[in-house]
């Protein structure tokens, strides 16, 4: 165990080359930039140390194209004799810099213990960190039983269909060749994150008849309908939402409630283009349509969470006159949760208390991760999220990952990799 410490601790100085290089590439999601690069230096680096390296594109994946190009790399180490194997996934995409900065976003400037840069917590620091105790594990145990490997996966950040999802449906994350599956999110080192809220994105249009905008009593106006929407669900669905509680420890305190977010609305004469400087028409809107993203819990079923919103939108049309509407489905992923007591679980929590001296905290995220895909494409259940980086930094301007966390985090790590496959 010592000489694992030892290891790590002598490449503090690499880990943070290793980051910074991730940093500076910048894979920006959307659209899918530089996904071949990051994918070639995390190809080329692990090929050099005797890995094997396989570079897969999401063909025919949602948003796939010639421009913009969905790779993901895997990078596998058998080791000297029959095992398991340890996976270690991380997406390399990240999201929109935004305003706020006050640091190069692709820089991996260091200041203060800290690395900063877009995706520096979020999750390129966890990236960086898996493959360093990878390395370290593999030296030092050249005689491990198993195989060890490592992903860079593309489009986490929306919804991971042309990563995980392609991964898993193409049999890599079948449980004959993969056991224990560790997603370096940045859910902080003490903490291991046993999987997610459930998920349901859809639409709801109002319907009216468009009329000329100074005689709106021949039509019927689609954006009032919605406004009815609205009124129902702040008089009704969300106190019934709030009410709702749930056994999972999901953090913050606030996600152990089911949860809606109205994402958007549109109604009427569509947006016009930049430097349009011209005036609306006069027209009653004959269609309105609400984007909601349904947060929900490990005791609620999606049927339920469908039957909410249709009986809502009943009762509505049941006391309104001409009251006409649609749900359309966007995506929807149920939750997911690995038990306290699977090898994994306890594998990394014993890690835990040997390097940081106190008990794991367990938690489950209140959004969805690659998780998702591992279970319900894969059905390998042996799987949680554990990485460095403080979850509240990721998305936020001037984002950092702190050098010492990494370093604590990339001990575990390399200590796991010791009691599954040692």
């Amino acid at each position: 165990m010592d000489s694992l410490l030892i290891g790590i601790e002598a490449r503090r100085e690499e880990l943070i080359a290793l980051t910074r290089d991730l940093i500076r590439i910048p894979t920006l999601n959307p659209p899918g930039l530089h996904y071949r690069e990051v994918c070639d230096l995390v190809g080329d680096r692990m090929r050099a140390r005797g890995w094997q390296v396989e570079l897969i594109r999401a063909e025919g994946a949602p948003g796939d194209s010639d421009a913009y190009p969905r790779w993901n790399v895997v990078c596998r180490l058998e080791g000297a004799r029959a095992g398991d194997c340890v996976h270690f996934n991380s997406h390399h995409d990240i999201v929109a810099v935004g305003e706020g900065w006050t640091r190069d976003p692709f820089g991996g400037e260091v200041a203060n213990g800290r690395i900063y840069g877009r995706g520096a917590c979020d999750m390129k620091g966890g990236l960086a960190t898996s493959i360093i105790a990878a390395e370290v594990f593999a030296d030092t145990h050249p005689d491990f039983a198993g195989a060890i490997e490592i992903s860079a996966t593309a489009d986490e950040e929306s919804g991971g269909f042309g990563g995980v999802a392609y991964l898993a449906q193409h049999g890599w994350f079948d449980p004959t060749r993969v056991q224990h599956v560790i997603i370096p999110e940045p859910l902080n080192k003490d903490r291991i994150c046993l999987g997610h809220r459930g998920v349901w994105w859809a639409e709801i249009e109002t319907k009216g008849r468009i009329a000329h905008g100074s005689m709106p009593f021949l039509g019927d106006c689609a954006v009032r309908h919605m406004g009815a929407v609205l009124d129902e669900m702040e008089a009704h669905l969300f106190p019934l939402l709030a009410g709702k509680h749930t056994a999972m420890p999901v953090v913050p305190e606030g996600a152990r409630s089911s949860t809606l977010n109205l994402n958007s609305i549109h109604g009427g004469e569509p947006v016009q283009p930049e430097g349009y400087t011209g005036l609306p028409s006069a027209c009653v809107p004959d269609r309105c349509v609400l984007t909601i993203d349904r947060r929900y819990l490990i005791e609620e079923t999606e049927g339920e969470v469908r039957g909410e919103i249709t009986d809502m939108l009943e009762r509505i049309k049941a006391s309104r006159p001409d009251f006409e509407y649609e749900v359309r489905d966007l995506w929807s992923v149920a939750p997911t949760m690995t038990d306290e007591d699977a090898p994994v679980v306890t594998t990394v929590q014993n890690a835990v208390h040997a390097v940081l001296g106190k008990s794991a905290e367990f938690v489950v995220s209140p959004g969805t991760y690659d998780q998702k895909h591992i279970d319900r494409i894969g059905l390998l259940k042996n799987c949680i999220a554990y990485g460095p980086g403080i979850l509240d930094l990721a998305h936020q301007p001037d984002e950092w990952i702190g050098i010492d966390d990494m370093v604590d985090s990339g001990k575990i790590m390399a200590l796991a990799l010791n009691d599954l496959l040692g």
